[in-house]
This record gives structure tokens, sequence and C-alpha cells, in this order.
């Protein structure tokens, strides 16, 4: 596999949107601009992380890997390649909520969170308010 990770781009949704279907994610309220960087292989998208920015703080969103390309280190370089964009932009905070990531996500520096303890940019949000369910699992990460 040789693979790249690039900037998304507009027409990256489309494919976004089946990976996340197909992953059984939430795809109601994704759109171009939420999209960050793909992974690609031989222009074939395998995965895909994007994020919503707020001021110094950021919600993960819609980190998804095809399930032929799991295991091979793509979750994490997407999981760089965020982190390095979100400290360009001076982000100080990553917040993300999933469902059976959680331990994913903690070999990478994430913190479980209780949900009083979000910013209320985070739970002003689609994803924190209705699409993620209640149970799902509240994560962060400080970046300085």
């Amino acid at each position: 596999m040789s693979l790249i990770i690039r900037p998304a781009a507009a027409e990256d949704l489309g494919p976004t949107i089946e990976l996340l279907q197909a992953a059984g994610l939430p795809t109601a309220d994704i759109s171009a601009e939420h999209l960050l960087f793909v992974a690609e292989d031989t222009q074939i998208i395998q995965g895909v992380i994007g994020r919503e920015l707020f001021g110094v703080t950021a919600l993960l969103r819609s980190l998804v890997v095809s399930p032929d390309a799991r295991g091979i280190g793509i979750g994490p370089a997407l999981i760089t390649a965020l982190e390095a964009a979100c400290m360009t932009d001076r982000v100080r905070e990553i917040w993300l909520l999933t469902i059976d990531a959680d331990k994913f996500f903690a070999k990478l520096g994430f913190v479980k969170r209780e949900r009083a303890d979000a910013p209320d940019a985070i739970r002003n949000t689609q994803e924190y308010s209705g699409l993620c369910p209640g149970d799902a699992v509240l994560m962060s990460k400080r970046l300085d």
C-alpha cells in the first residue's frame, strides 16, 4: 500500500459519507468544511479525519478508516496530522465523542472526561447534543 495523507477537498465528501455510513457513524451534519485530511492509496480514499474549530478548542469529527485498511497505522497517522494542523491554528485542546473507540484514542493520549466538563462550544455542537448517543464517551487531549 502506497499511502499518502493529503488535505481534504470538497470532492472527497461523497466517499467520506460512504465510509462513515459503512462504519455506522453519523453523517447528518457532515459537510466538506468539516473534512481536514484524507489517507489515500492509489487515489482510493482509505481514511478520513475532520474537525470543527472553536477558537482554542477543536472537536474531532469523523475519523474513519476503511475496513480493508485497518491495523496498518492510518488512524494514528490521521490523528498526528490533525494535531499538527490544530497546533498551527493555536488550538489548545481537542475534544471527541466515541461510541466504541475509546481504547484506540486513549493509546494516543486522549483521556475520558465527564460530559459536564465539556466547554460550551462543544456542548452546542449537533454531534454532542443529538447525533451521538448520550452514552458516547467524551474524551479530550491538551496540545500545549
